[in-house]
């Protein structure tokens, strides 16, 4: 959810609405930290944290401080099941940050950094219960939302995560399971190229996260991807997937190279790739079969279903070592 595009709606319509934050959690609870929601005065609201006795209340309360109309940041440590008589039996800290018109012109360029599809931190100070002016981090926390309090009694520095970085997929093939994978992955972080030498085989419309590019030679594309790009093939074209995949691993900057098919499949272009040249190394590092394998049913939806899968949990990890990479250089820099 664009957090602060829904923001900026509600001050230049409302002058002021609650940013609600699920800041932590403990055991099992309905969402996960980070996840948010915008809420109006009249209750109407924006995204979720899980549905339930949780998000009813968190409702209300944003809704009643937003009525106020006065700047405020409020905290709630809630137990789900002795407070709530939620199922769920975890913890969960919640966070509602009120916001009125006078921050509309920064909402307003925090909102055009959402659009413009990356992931960026803000920090500010809080003291008495309201937020002071946030500040743009270029390099984003990991953390949803941390606190780290200060020297001075009552004050503490609120570090923020917004927006998203959407891991770069070119996939090439616009047939069936192509036109499933895209849809499933419409509300996904990812940044989807969708690549076909048959201009017909394109859907008119497309996900908001969703570039057509229609080439004659679509290997040629592989060398335009970013580096960490996702490569997933499945042309109408055995002998095409194959060229592009032996391009794909030779570049070797790809975090994923992919292709659909069968064991046989992988074992025929294994074969051909060494033919072509290429050692024993970059061959092992293609993934075919493509997908959650456990799924046996091939109806492409069931197909894109367990692709996704896949691809969500690989871009995970990798996120996650990303930002273990970026811990350790900080300290190298510091001298740690």
């Amino acid at each position: 959810m664009r957090v602060w595009g829904h923001i900026v709606d509600c001050l230049k319509n409302g002058g002021s609405c609650a940013l609600v934050t699920v800041a932590r959690v403990e055991g099992s609870t309905p969402r996960e930290e980070g996840t948010r929601m915008v809420v109006r005065p009249d209750t109407s609201f924006y995204g979720t944290i899980g549905g339930g006795t949780l998000e009813f209340e968190a409702i209300r309360k944003a809704a009643t401080a937003a009525r106020e109309a006065k700047p405020a940041f409020l905290h709630q440590a809630v137990s789900l099941g002795p407070d709530l008589g939620q199922c769920c039996g975890g913890r969960a800290k919640l966070t509602v940050e009120v916001l009125t018109s006078e921050t509309l012109t920064f909402a307003e360029t925090l909102a055009a950094r959402e659009e413009a599809g990356s992931a960026f931190g803000t920090i500010a100070n809080l003291r008495d219960g309201r937020l002071g002016q946030r500040r743009v981090l270029e390099q984003p926390p990991e953390s949803a939302i941390a606190f780290d309090d200060l020297s001075e009694a009552g004050t503490s520095v609120v570090t923020e995560r917004f927006g998203e970085t959407r891991r770069p997929l070119y996939l090439f093939g616009a047939g069936h399971v192509g036109k499933a994978l895209v849809l499933a992955m419409a509300p996904l972080p990812f940044a989807i190229t969708w690549i076909d030498s048959r201009a017909g085989q394109f859907p008119g419309r497309v996900p908001a996260n969703v570039s057509k590019v229609c080439v004659e030679n679509p290997t040629t594309l592989v060398d335009t991807a970013p580096e960490n790009t996702f490569i997933l093939a499945m042309t109408h074209s055995h002998a095409l997937d194959e060229d592009i995949m032996a391009r794909a691993l030779l570049r070797q900057r790809f975090a994923y190279c992919g292709v659909i098919g069968s064991k046989t499949k992988r074992a025929r272009f294994q074969r051909r790739m060494k033919a072509r040249g290429l050692d024993e190394a970059l061959v092992s590092k293609m993934v075919c079969p493509v997908g959650n394998t456990a799924i046996k049913s091939k109806h492409p939806a069931a197909i894109a279903a367990g692709i996704v899968v896949d691809l969500l949990e690989r871009d995970e990890t990798l996120q996650h070592q990303a930002f273990i990479g970026q811990g350790l250089a900080q300290k190298i820099t510091l001298g740690q």
